[in-house]
Parts: C-alpha cells; sequence; structure tokens
C-alpha cells in the first residue's frame, strides 16, 4: 500500500474514533515518517522547531495507540499503520469515502487519492445538475476548515433563499454578512448538506490566517486538481468545467480595523478583483462568502450583476427557545420576552442563559426582575471586538445614534453630530454594512436606529 491510501485509512479510523480529522501537521509528520525522517528535517521542511514536531509527535502516536490498541511509536508506526491497514480494507472492503459528521449523508475525499473518487470525478458531465445522468453522483467534499457546531437553530427561510438563489438563480457570488456568532457558519453547513448532490466538489476555507490570495488560489487548484488528468491554469476554468462551491469563512479578516467597512488590508486588494472576476465571469458555480462586515463592492455588484447577493443574517425569532430547553431554564412565559431583549442573537442569548444558570438557579423571571438596565456579563469581549474595528467617523454616528430614543430619519441633518451631512450618510451606510444599524420602513420611509444591545453597552459605557 502506498502513504496516502494510508493515510487515507487511519484519517478514517482517528475520526469514528474523535470526530476529528487528522490536520496537516499531522499528516505531514506521518508521511515523513513513513519515509524514515528524522524529527529535525522533519522540522525543517514544515518550518517549525524540533521540540515542536517533537511534542507533536508524542500526541499523535498516543492518540494512534488508543485508537488501535497497539504501542505506535515512530520506529513502529509504518508497520503498525501499514498491516492494519491492509487487513482492514481488505477483510473489510475498501469503503470509497470518508463521511463527515459535520454535515448528515456528506461524502468526503480528503487526501484526494481516492481512486473511486478520481475516477468519478474524471467521468462527471456537463449535464445540468438536476438531470438524471447527474443524480447518482456523489460530490467530492473537504470541511477540514469548517467548525465544529453541536447545534443547529431553524433557519427554513433563510435557508430557502439560499437555496433558491444558487439552483434556480444561478447566483454565482454570494455574502452572508452578520455579528459574529450569529449562525453564518451554521447556515451554510445546513446548505451544504441540502444541496451537496448539485454539485462535484465541494470546499469550505478560513480566512482566519489571512492567505494571500495566491496562496488560496493555489490551494484551491490542488483540491480541485485532484481528480483532474490535466490541471487547468485559473480558478475560472476549473468552476466552468464543473460544479464547484466554494465557502470562504473569516471574510472580515482581510479588511482593515479603523477604516469603514469592507475596506481592504493592504496587499489584500487583489481580493476584491477576485471576488468580481467571480461574479462577472461565466461559470457554473458558487463562491459564498461568510463574513462579519459586507465588502465594499458587492453592493456595486448586486447593482449591476444579477449574479451577486447577499444576506444580513440577523438573530432567531421564538425557535431561540430551543436554546432555553437545552440549558433546563424555567419560566417558559418569559422566554419571549428574554430572546426580545437579546435580539434573538443564539450565541448572546446562550451566554445569558449560562449566567441565568449561575446566578439565578435558571429563573428567566428572577433575572429580568432584577436587570433595569440590559445585562452584558460576559457578552462584552463579544461586543468590544465589533466596536474595535470601528472608523472614528463610525464612532461619532454610533455614539450619537446611542442618545436618540426613536427611530432615525437620516435625510435631515442631525443638527448635534460631529459629521457632516455625506460623512453622516457614509458612516450609517458603513455601520449597516457591519450589522450594527438596521434599517426599518415606516409611512413609506426609511428609519434607522441602532443595535439595542449595542446601544445599550454604549449608554452603560
Amino acid at each position: 500500500m502506498d502513504i496516502q491510501e494510508v493515510l487515507q485509512w487511519t484519517d478514517e479510523q482517528v475520526f469514528v474514533k474523535t470526530g476529528k480529522h487528522i490536520d496537516s501537521l499531522q499528516s505531514s509528520i506521518l508521511k515523513e515518517v513513513w519515509e524514515g525522517e528524522k524529527y529535525h528535517k522533519i522540522a525543517k521542511k514544515c518550518n517549525r522547531s524540533e521540540d515542536h514536531i517533537k511534542q507533536v509527535s508524542r500526541k499523535l502516536w498516543k492518540m494512534l495507540s488508543d485508537i488501535l490498541g497497539d504501542d505506535i511509536k515512530q520506529s513502529n508506526v509504518r508497520s503498525i499503520l501499514e498491516s492494519k491497514a491492509v487487513s482492514s480494507i481488505y477483510n473489510f472492503g475498501n469503503s470509497s469515502q470518508i463521511v463527515n459528521s459535520k454535515i448528515n449523508r456528506t461524502h468526503i475525499n480528503i487526501c484526494g487519492e481516492k481512486r473511486q473518487d478520481a475516477e468519478e470525478a474524471k467521468q462527471r458531465s456537463p449535464f445540468p445538475p438536476e438531470s438524471p445522468q447527474n443524480q447518482a453522483r456523489s460530490p467530492i467534499i473537504d470541511l477540514t476548515d469548517a467548525p465544529e457546531l453541536p447545534y443547529f437553530y431553524d433557519r427554513t427561510s433563510e435557508l430557502s433563499t439560499l437555496k433558491q438563489w444558487i439552483l434556480q438563480a444561478h447566483t454565482r457570488l454570494i455574502t452572508v454578512y452578520g455579528l459574529s456568532g450569529i449562525g453564518k457558519s451554521a447556515i451554510a453547513l445546513k446548505l451544504i448538506e441540502q444541496i451537496q448532490t448539485e454539485f462535484d466538489y465541494i470546499i469550505w476555507l478560513s480566512l482566519t490566517n489571512t492567505p494571500a490570495l495566491s496562496t488560496l488560489q493555489t490551494e484551491l487548484k490542488q483540491f480541485f486538481g485532484r481528480s483532474q488528468q490535466l490541471p487547468l491554469p485559473t480558478i475560472i476554468d476549473y468552476f466552468r468545467s464543473s460544479r464547484c462551491l466554494v465557502i470562504l469563512d473569516d471574510v472580515q479578516n482581510i479588511f482593515s480595523s479603523s477604516q469603514l467597512a469592507g475596506q481592504y488590508l493592504a496587499g489584500y486588494e487583489d481580493y476584491g478583483k477576485f471576488f468580481k472576476q467571480i461574479a462577472t465571469s461565466s461559470h457554473q458555480s458558487c463562491l459564498i462568502l461568510l463574513s462579519w462586515e459586507k465588502p465594499k463592492e458587492i453592493a456595486n455588484l448586486e447593482a449591476e450583476n444579477l449574479s451577486t447577493r447577499s444576506l444580513h443574517l440577523k438573530g432567531l425569532g421564538q425557535q431561540a427557545a430551543e436554546i432555553f430547553q437545552q440549558k433546563g431554564l424555567v419560566d417558559e412565559e418569559k422566554w419571549s420576552d428574554l430572546i426580545a431583549l437579546y435580539q434573538g442573537h443564539p450565541s448572546w442569548l446562550n451566554i445569558i442563559a449560562a449566567t441565568i444558570l449561575e446566578l439565578f438557579d435558571g429563573s428567566v423571571s428572577l433575572f429580568l426582575s432584577e436587570v433595569n438596565d440590559l445585562f452584558v456579563g460576559d457578552l462584552e469581549p463579544i461586543l468590544d471586538s465589533h466596536l474595535e474595528r470601528l472608523s472614528g467617523s463610525e464612532k461619532k454616528a454610533l455614539y450619537w445614534l446611542a442618545t436618540q430614543n426613536e427611530t432615525v430619519d437620516i435625510s435631515r441633518k442631525a443638527t448635534d453630530s460631529e459629521l457632516s451631512q455625506p460623512e453622516f450618510w457614509q458612516a450609517i451606510q458603513s455601520l449597516a454594512r457591519r450589522g450594527l444599524v438596521e434599517k426599518v420602513l415606516v409611512g413609506g420611509r426609511s428609519l434607522f436606529f441602532l443595535n439595542p444591545v449595542f446601544k445599550a453597552y454604549i449608554q452603560c459605557r
């Protein structure tokens, strides 16, 4: 057996026992040890310290020992893994794909060397996804970068919208934006579960470590190229030759702090050109961006191009009561008040529910009766992480909005604001693209208001 087959089998065993896949560094260590390399050479190849490689290796050998029931170490890992993999595969059949618990019934090819997947991908046809010719095909999926999410709260309406955009309108570029913890990753994972058979390739990549665009494109090409006989020159070529779904998570990390929403970090402006190319080029694939804030060019693309859409993900409605059921809170008649107070934000409600359990033994009534001002508590660092990203003009507009008792008509000059009218409008627009300011229609006019939780927090400060 070759190393890729053994890695595939080993990853399956690890996932079955732990619910997690072997990460890239662990995989590299296994490959190098398989080839007989010493730790100091592995450290040099991986650009890590030798001590770090040794520490990761010790944990890896212990994990494999616990899973496989043998005392595995550097000197015997090859012989044991090869022996067990051969025995397992030929005795029980070579499972063609890995099953990932992040979504139900999803087939995944992590290492990209599975022969059945490769042959299947080569045989993929240009027929529409819903055609009988493609009904029996399984996509190649890599969700290594996707977060583990134990719960999904009902987002039926939003999911229907996203599916309509992708499957009926053939939208090429979608942005799902909203406050941290609002459920962007959760809805994307649920979406994958429901539409996975419509695609040939699905990959989830995180921009947490702010990779250069060239690095991201190389990773995408490597993923798509695993089952291609000949590599293609550009991402667009892959998007045209196959039906691909790419999810980019934590897109806000390539945007600057202390600037208006969606302003790219120095050296990352080419991402904007890449997104525009995805939106305006003819192809059969879809790129989904998950972000705290809406990229600045998306609004222009939406106005000009029917293949671009954005979804501002907001809080849950009464379905958020499921959170309180899971936590074991009491006084159910008060749950709706608590949901409204914290805007149905699932992460905030989970944190506040934990506080209620800790301080009031789960009594929502006691908590609400003791709260005169809105209680922030452990939410403070989360709220601060959003406020720290604001530009100077946004902060001025935000603080001014926090003093207003009613929704604001921005067509009328805010006489007590420090900003000029154009500066004020620009700040409001940027705050809305961050999800901090929302718009309501009253009597045919657009009125704006500050998110009530942020408003209460700013007033307390």
